[in-house]
């Protein structure tokens, strides 16, 4: 069996946010950028089922600075990697050019996060389903696969949904996919065995744009917090009323 699990460079949690003097973009500058927390639940599965002579590739669409993300995910176990050497300009076009490397691959299993931090879209998997013309599951949280029909489970209100899909399927995951306690950090031996393994970089094959982000706004700051003191109800209530308009 193939996979081919989709890995997202992130901003680190702790950064901060900043955007470009004319807010067109996302300012890099100072960031530490990380695999998509989503997707080292989705890697972490893939490389769980590597018996049997199963291979894990996982690509990353970006540009030359996301390499050292990559070679985390070798480290972690993947067996070799592919770049499309592009900056990301949207969903759809990020979805083309994983859904080109998975069909002339002829990979079984996609598997990916459900969305990536950043953007938070989570239209990636969706679409890269539907370019391939193959079954799609989102959002799960366990995942069997056993020959060519995959098992997947989803939480839903109320429960959690069992479904079975043939496979090549995309299945996209996130926490629970794999316990926290079994996400893979990467040893010594890893990251020594991932300077070697084998990084592919592809040319992007579309460039087809269907969205462009006009601009970026910072979320506003928060009002500083006023202190009350424990006898003065009075005026506790009235800033909760005239101020808060919770009352």
């Amino acid at each position: 069996m193939k996979i081919l699990v989709c890995i997202s460079s992130v901003p680190d949690t702790t950064s901060k946010i900043n955007f470009t003097a004319d807010k067109s973009a996302f300012d890099k500058n100072g960031i530490q950028w990380v695999i998509n927390p989503w997707d080292e639940f989705a890697l972490s599965k893939a490389v769980k089922l590597q018996a049997d002579g199963t291979t894990v590739t996982v690509i990353n669409v970006g540009d030359a600075t996301t390499e050292p993300v990559i070679r985390k995910a070798l480290a972690i176990g993947a067996n070799d990697a592919i770049r499309i050497n592009t900056e990301p300009k949207d969903s759809f076009s990020v979805a083309k050019e994983i859904a080109n490397v998975a069909q002339s691959g002829a990979y079984d299993l996609v598997l990916c996060g459900r969305e990536s931090i950043d953007y938070n879209g989570g239209a990636v998997p969706g679409m890269v389903a539907q370019l391939l013309n193959q079954p799609f599951v989102n959002a799960c949280v366990g995942l069997d696969v056993n020959g060519s029909e995959a098992t997947a489970i989803r939480e839903i209100e109320g429960g959690k949904e069992t479904i079975s899909v043939k496979l090549p399927a995309v299945i996209a995951g996130q926490k629970g996919l794999v316990e926290e306690k079994d996400l893979i950090i990467p040893n010594m031996r890893g990251i020594m065995s991932a300077r070697s393994k084998p990084l592919t970089v592809n040319e992007p094959v579309n460039t087809e744009v269907k969205v462009d982000a006009v601009s970026y706004d910072s979320v506003p700051a928060r009002a500083a917090v006023k202190m009350v003191s424990p006898d003065n109800l009075d005026e506790l209530v009235r800033l909760l009323h005239e101020e808060a308009k919770v009352i």
